[in-house]
């Protein structure tokens, strides 16, 4: 007997999303509303389905994500990722190498630098004014 739903937590900047897989037509849901309504710029629509339609699964399942922290395409991406992690999960022909080399397991673990005291951003300095 098949779970009814696979789980996967995506990450990217601060953004944290919570995938659900679950068997269906394609429904795609994020933050209670339809994926094209919540990321609104075709990329971001786009790159939350690049596991989906990379491993031919667009029309097998639903997905349900919750989304928090960060900006749209963060967001995007962190769904990206939980959606993903959540496809190892699912019992089929081995997947992995394909999200693998494609570069969607990994979780990216680049953050915003931290600004420092006496300068107006993380690395900008001040104009020297030798007068």
């Amino acid at each position: 007997m098949t779970p009814q739903q696979y789980y996967g937590t995506g990450r990217r900047k601060t953004s944290v999303a919570r995938v659900y897989l679950r068997p269906g037509n394609g429904r795609f849901v994020v933050n209670d509303k339809p994926m094209d309504e919540y990321f609104a710029q075709e990329v971001q629509q786009f790159v939350a389905r690049q596991p989906l339609t990379l491993t031919d699964s667009n029309s097998r399942f639903d997905i349900v994500a919750t989304v928090h922290g960060g900006g749209g395409t963060g967001q995007a991406e962190a769904v990206r990722h939980g959606i993903a992690r959540a496809l190892l999960l699912v019992p089929q022909e081995d997947i992995r190498p394909v999200l693998k080399k494609a570069g969607f397991l990994t979780r990216d673990p680049r953050e915003v630098e931290r600004k420092k005291y006496g300068q107006p951003g993380a690395r900008r300095r001040y104009q020297f004014s030798k007068r």
